[in-house]
């Protein structure tokens, strides 16, 4: 009789359930004091069912097959728990480090597997984390919202401050814009601005054509203002070429002039209107001055050799003066005044023969020389007042009459005495003492 076919042991089949989340749990080593716990929370039955208790009772969450043993059987759903768990206290871990979308998304996915999961261990304390979860994400949706606007205003407010600066370019004074610096300032904002829009916080479309139409407004005015300003300076160089090389042809015209003084003068009054003229570009300027300078260097070089072979002249000019005030000094002092007149009038001719002197001894000499005429001329005056026979009748009348007055004036000082009149006494002296001294005057030019 053969032996009969022993029968296979039972294996664990498993309810079907939801596909894997996203988040996919971690293959640690089993936790055994975990999967103890787990494993109190179910049990197997004599016809191989695998029950899981609740506080709402208990439900089969899978079967098992023959070839297996009941504690096969219990790890096998207990390890699925483990697995939720893990994915659980994984979501717990990142949620901090996730967006809010994907953190909410793998948590629907285990809140679908934690429905009915065939899984053995403390389903409903794996709820409660996941409802925490949810609490705590849509917290961290509405703390990302802040973070985001406020992200958005300081990006609204670093583009705006970018447009800002450009506009402050653009309405800047043409007279005192620095054209490459604020065109190089320009493109770095337009630079700025891409940077900012490829790297930096999105914000709303309005804002940012707004703020980008604003940028292109201010560019677009700056462009113009540029063109306007090169124009006008194009306009203002051609004109001040224009009235400078009009200069140049009334400088040349005058280089050759040898009317010293007024030439001198004309070119005075050129370099005024030449400073007055305005600037051209340093290249052309440097050119046209170069002409006017070369046509006033020709005069004034022409004029300069004429004075220095003038003044050589005038050096000895000054020498045969000085010979001569030697000789008119000589009259001094006047005795013989015919003599002395006749030697003066001879220096004088000579004098003015010799002809001009250095400009700085002009002065010297001529006082030298003015002071012998006064002399001379003093000594004629002399002369004259003696022999002037109206002036000694006029005297000699004046004379008597001052006599007579003074005859008078001392009358009346005996009367005034005789009377006690002090104060009439001194002022009748003191018209005595004047008419006294002017009668000696009188008798002096007598």
């Amino acid at each position: 009789m053969s032996e009969p076919t022993p029968t296979p042991k039972p294996m664990p089949r498993p309810i079907p359930r939801p596909a894997t989340p996203a988040t996919q749990p971690v293959q640690a080593p089993i936790d055994e004091s975990a999967a103890a716990r787990a494993a109190a929370w179910g049990r197997v039955d004599s016809e191989g069912n695998v029950w899981l208790r609740s506080d709402e009772g208990e439900r089969c969450v899978g079967q098992y097959t023959a070839g297996g043993s009941k504690e096969d059987a219990l790890a096998f759903y207990v390890r699925r728990y483990l697995e939720l768990a893990a994915q659980v206290a994984l979501l717990e871990s990142r949620i901090e480090h996730i967006s809010p979308d994907e953190a909410a998304q793998s948590l629907t996915k285990l809140e679908e597997q934690l429905v009915e999961p065939a899984a053995v261990g403390d389903i409903q304390e794996l709820r409660t984390r996941t409802a925490v979860l949810k609490e705590r994400i849509a917290q961290r949706r509405k703390e990302v919202m802040r973070e985001r606007e406020a992200a958005r205003q300081a990006a609204i407010a670093e583009r705006t401050a970018l447009i800002e600066r450009a506009e402050a370019i653009a309405g800047g004074d043409p007279a005192t814009i620095h054209w490459r610096n604020s065109r190089e300032e320009l493109a770095q904002i337009f630079e700025s601005w891409k940077a900012a829009q490829r790297n930096g916080v999105r914000i709303d479309r309005p804002t940012e054509e707004a703020l980008w139409q604003r940028y292109s407004k201010a560019r677009s005015q700056f462009d113009k203002m540029r063109r306007q300003h090169f124009a006008a300076l194009e306009a203002e160089r051609s004109d001040v070429i224009a009235r400078k090389s009009a200069l140049i042809a009334r400088a040349e015209a005058l280089m050759h002039s040898t009317d010293w003084s007024a030439t001198a003068r004309e070119y005075r009054e050129l370099m005024g209107e030449w400073r007055a003229a305005g600037r051209a570009s340093r290249k052309d300027d440097d050119k046209l001055w170069a002409r006017f300078r070369a046509a006033q260097q020709t005069f004034f070089d022409a004029r300069a050799a004429h004075f220095a072979q003038r003044d050589a002249e005038f050096e000895e000019n000054l020498k045969a003066k000085l010979e001569l005030l030697k000789e008119a000094e000589q009259i001094l002092p006047v005795r013989d005044l015919e003599a002395a007149r006749n030697a003066l009038h001879s220096i004088q001719d000579r004098w003015e023969e010799i002809g001009m002197v250095p400009r700085a001894e002009v002065s010297h000499v001529e006082g030298r020389l003015r002071r012998v005429e006064d002399a001379v001329r003093e000594a004629e005056a002399e002369k004259w007042r003696k022999s002037d026979p109206q002036k000694k009748q006029r005297s000699s009348g004046m004379a008597a009459q001052l006599e007579q007055l003074i005859a008078e004036l001392n009358g009346q000082i005996e009367e005034a005495t005789a009377a006690g009149d002090e104060a009439k006494v001194a002022e009748l002296n003191e018209a005595l003492e004047a008419r006294k001294a002017w009668l000696a005057q009188v008798q002096k030019d007598l």
